[in-house]
């Protein structure tokens, strides 16, 4: 069991990680050159402006936030939900029956980009 806070610092790492793993097992060598090649450029984008502590800070940083936001928006809509095992039902029904809306304010349509009226997205 991981604190709230601590939980999206463990997920940055593990998709990260992840992502290399599964871009391996399948054999997705363009994906894995262009994921390469994306993590390099902003390295090099970004280590001449700020040094590469300063960098390191604001990457990890930066998505601890991302992560901590996506898995706000993500499980607000999906956890309150009884999931139950597939009854055969059709998959707008399924879908339906999974997710749910979170009350409109004006904090929530901001936070979440709308995504609080997960029924309709």
């Amino acid at each position: 069991f991981l604190p709230p806070v601590l939980a999206p610092l463990a997920l940055v790492p593990f998709f990260q990680l992840t992502i290399f793993y599964f871009s391996i097992k399948r054999k997705k060598w363009l994906d894995l050159i262009l994921i390469v090649f994306f993590n390099i450029r902003v390295c090099l984008m970004y280590v001449p402006l700020m040094g590469f502590k300063n960098f390191m800070i604001y990457y990890w940083l930066s998505r601890y936030l991302e992560s901590t936001w996506f898995i706000w928006v993500s499980q607000m809509n999906h956890i309150p939900m009884d999931i139950d095992y597939d009854q055969n039902k059709d998959w707008v029904s399924t879908q339906l029956h999974a997710t749910c809306n979170v009350n409109q304010s004006l904090f929530n349509d901001w936070f979440t980009g709308h995504l609080n009226f997960q029924i309709e997205h």
